[in-house]
């Protein structure tokens, strides 16, 4: 099974991020590398949320470009998104699923119960082991 490592200061921010934008949803993407184990997160980049719905995320192009940019210049690639469920389990949603589309690709999602790790790929979300 893959793993996903993620240090506690990262983990906490994105906590801190999920109640700060509560009762939206906070986004932002991750930093880090991936190979055939798992993810290793190295770096966090908020973003705005454009979405008008506050159980939406929609992550603001110019953020994305200057994730992608960022993580270039680091070595990294982003490897993922991560996201909050402000009144929900950190499960995937059916609007997650439904605009999930990139292979191998993080998602993070916080919820009342704390934060969970899934890979998309085959058109499904997969659960992750926090290493």
């Amino acid at each position: 099974m893959m793993r996903v490592t993620l240090p506690a200061d990262l983990r906490n921010r994105i906590l801190r991020e999920a109640a700060d934008a509560h009762p939206r949803e906070c986004c932002g993407l991750l930093e880090g590398l991936r190979d055939a184990d798992g993810f290793r997160i190295t770096a966090l980049h908020a973003a705005r949320n454009l979405a008008a719905a506050a159980d939406r995320f929609e992550i603001d192009p110019r953020d994305h470009f200057a994730a992608h940019k960022c993580a270039r210049a680091n070595g990294a690639a982003v490897i993922g998104c991560y996201h909050s469920h402000p009144v929900g389990a950190c499960e995937p949603s059916a609007t997650d699923r439904a605009g999930a589309e990139e292979e191998n690709f993080l998602w993070l999602i916080a919820g009342e119960s704390g934060l969970n790790a899934f890979a998309y790929a085959d058109g499904g979300f997969a659960r992750l082991e926090w290493a």
